[in-house]
């Protein structure tokens, strides 16, 4: 015999449309979108300078890349099984409240949406340096920070229009950056040059050693596999599509990382490949002569990132969304309008824009990237939470939950993304790990603070009824 855990379910007060009565600019998005969601999250601009980043552990560093495929790939099917069972927003704080109550769901809401308002501040300074290649901003402290904003408040202006607009910039935007990428990846394989290879061990700490070390670089690369969980409630028959997109997002991003990665590293030299700041760049120019790759190699980053950063606003505001209408999070994030989260898209890009603006005028070295760094290990708790509720189902013999047939390659497939989930941990580092710890244990006092007014409110409803 099974328990569940008792919890209250608050009502709260939302403004969001009936699905009788969807405004015309709120639009469920289908497979297509969906997957261009997840591929558009997962690939924002670190693909442009990855091949440089891992060249000093030498060709070992695809062996990296595949393995965390492996680890990727697992992942995005659990979220496919759990999206299946629990078809609704907010992705993995949803599996996390119904397999272990509020406070576990409260958790995953909380670092979910740390990271997203703080990757998109990190987006949109690294797209501002694409920018200055095609619009030399000369160095303007003030024309950075004022392009830096423009390029975080275009998306969100996207997002508020309705979930219409968002899914059309999502899959233009993907098309526009998939298409040259895989035309660099394929078309460097016509141009590659073994001797270009380098060593298979470059580091000197021995293939294990080296295969781990890469491994750190390339961790994060796969963050945005659970964007279609995250939004599975504007998803069409989310309980088929949400797996569906997920598990193609990550392949078609998969694809092209290891196509691209290759590529770079067959027609860059090894040597030049370690000290390059545009690997992508010097791989055109390699293939096709001329100094042009720079300028193009910057095109196709900027797009990437704008995709990224409107994928990510809207992420960033469903979970909120998802955890007020539970009433783990302040009400106002319950607002809903043609489609979107208004107040969490709102609130998310404000918060963004302010990191943003004390970034360039702090003046403290290494600050934003320390924040960023963070943003790596909150990442992992809903990722961790989620693959703990797949393995709760299936260990605990809840059979209207678990699908026997498959029992043995579903938990199979949570073991693996639950190594890959710790993997994540691991690699974000120590001071990484003990900051995110401060920043959830401030989520703590808010939790804190979201019971105790849920409970009055309860008893007090309660009192009102016994009067009555």
């Amino acid at each position: 015999m099974t328990t569940t855990v008792p919890r209250t379910e608050p009502t709260v007060a939302t403004t969001e449309e009936p699905a009788g009565k969807r405004s015309r600019h709120a639009r469920s998005f289908g497979l297509p979108v969906a997957t261009a969601l997840v591929m558009g999250n997962i690939i924002g601009g670190g693909i442009f300078l990855l091949p440089a980043s891992v060249a000093p552990f030498g060709t070992v560093s695809l062996v990296a890349f595949a393995v965390l495929t492996v680890g990727a790939i697992a992942l995005a099917l659990v979220f496919g099984r759990l999206a299946a069972r629990h078809p609704r927003t907010g992705g993995p704080y949803v599996y996390a409240r119904e397999a272990f109550g509020d406070f576990a769901g409260f958790l995953a809401a909380w670092s979910y949406w740390i990271t997203a308002w703080v990757s998109n501040a990190a987006l949109a300074v690294a797209a501002v340096g694409y920018l200055d290649v095609l619009v030399p901003l000369h160095d303007s402290k003030p024309a950075t920070m004022a392009a830096a904003l423009l390029l975080q408040w275009l998306p969100a202006l996207a997002n508020l229009a309705g979930t219409r607009y968002v899914g059309a910039v999502q899959l233009v935007a993907t098309v526009m950056k998939f298409v040259p990428l895989l035309f660099v990846a394929v078309g460097g394989l016509f141009f590659f040059d073994a001797d270009n290879l380098g060593p298979f061990e470059a580091s000197g700490s021995g293939a294990l050693g080296a295969i781990s070390a890469s491994a750190a670089i390339l961790l994060f690369s796969y963050l945005g596999v659970e964007s279609a969980a995250v939004s599975a409630g504007e998803v069409r028959d989310p309980r088929r599509n949400v797996g569906r997109a997920t598990l193609l997002g990550t392949a078609g991003a998969a694809v092209i990382y290891l196509l691209g990665t290759l590529a770079v590293f067959g027609t860059v030299a090894h040597d030049e490949l370690i000290g390059s700041t545009a690997p992508f760049s010097d791989a055109v120019n390699a293939m096709f002569g001329g100094a042009w790759g720079g300028t193009a190699v910057a095109c196709m980053a900027l797009v990437s990132m704008v995709g990224a950063l409107n994928g990510w606003t809207l992420l960033s505001a469903q979970t909120p969304y998802a955890a007020a209408r539970d009433g783990l999070f302040p009400a106002f994030f319950a607002r809903k309008r043609r489609g979107v989260p208004t107040a969490g898209v709102l609130v998310t890009v404000v918060l963004a824009s302010l990191l943003t603006v004390y970034n360039y005028t702090a003046g403290a070295d290494g600050v934003f990237e320390i924040l960023v760094l963070i943003t790596t290990f909150t990442a992992t708790v809903p990722y961790l939470l989620s693959t703990a509720a797949q393995i709760h189902y299936l260990a605990s013999g809840q059979a209207h939950r678990v699908d026997r047939a498959r029992l043995v390659r579903d938990g199979v497939l949570a073991s693996v993304a639950a190594a890959f989930s710790l993997w994540l941990v691991a690699g974000s580092g120590y001071a990484a790990v003990y900051q995110g710890v401060l920043f959830l244990f401030a989520g703590v006092l808010v939790y804190a603070w979201m019971s105790a007014r849920n409970r009055r409110t309860a008893a007090e409803t309660e009192g009102s009824a016994g009067r009555a």
